[in-house]
């Protein structure tokens, strides 16, 4: 990003900033502790009256889970923008288990994604957690086990739990039968550096 566009839109990069934090319940001193400045400084800059710099905004975008091109984009709505099954961004494949997003990027307001277990197939050997949001694990078909902490549920088709993100979690396909899974987080937890490992699929 040049860094002469940068300063030449200082202002809309001040709106976009704030836009993105807000939807995120992000706090000025959590985003200045996440970025190594302060809340004064992104409160000036979050109303046009600090400059920044080009390093100094790669880590508030990295933070804030988008990129720098983010903040000049002028669509500002996701509304009608159809995803196709075959064009979504997903993980490199594991065994025994798919992962791809379902949200639009720039994601402002919630991250959705969908899972596919083989029979046995897991999100990893050991429990994971992401940041303090809100989840919803859903799951659309197969038979799942998610483990929260030291509680294991058993779940069905049509069935779905709600927890923190920060506790943590797996999931495993227990049944005999491929499984389908929605992950619903809200607000977004996920960095632009994690968003950048969901690759468009091949012709898509």
């Amino acid at each position: 990003m040049d860094s002469k566009a940068i300063v030449s839109n200082q202002a809309v990069i001040g709106e976009k900033v704030k836009a993105f934090r807000t939807a995120r319940r992000m706090s000025l001193r959590t985003l200045g502790e996440a970025t190594g400045t302060t809340a004064s400084f992104l409160s000036q800059l979050e109303r046009g009256l600090s400059g920044v710099n080009v390093s100094t905004l790669r880590r508030i975008v990295a933070a804030l889970g988008i990129s720098l091109t983010d903040l000049f984009d002028d669509e500002v709505s996701t509304v009608g923008r159809v995803l196709r099954k075959r064009e979504r961004p997903a993980l490199p494949p594991a065994e025994g288990y798919r992962k791809m997003l379902l949200s639009r990027r720039p994601i402002r307001d919630l991250e959705v994604y969908i899972g596919e277990f083989d029979p046995g197939g897991s999100t990893g050997a050991e429990p994971y957690s992401h940041g303090d949001s809100h989840e919803l694990f859903f799951v659309v078909r197969g038979e799942m086990e998610l483990t929260l902490s030291d509680e294991r549920h058993l779940l069905s088709a049509g069935d779905s739990i709600e927890y923190r993100s920060s506790i943590p979690h797996k999931a495993v396909n227990i049944g005999t039968e491929p499984a389908e899974v929605l992950w619903i987080i809200a607000p977004p937890t996920s960095v632009a550096e994690d968003l950048d490992q969901y690759l468009p699929r091949p012709g898509s």
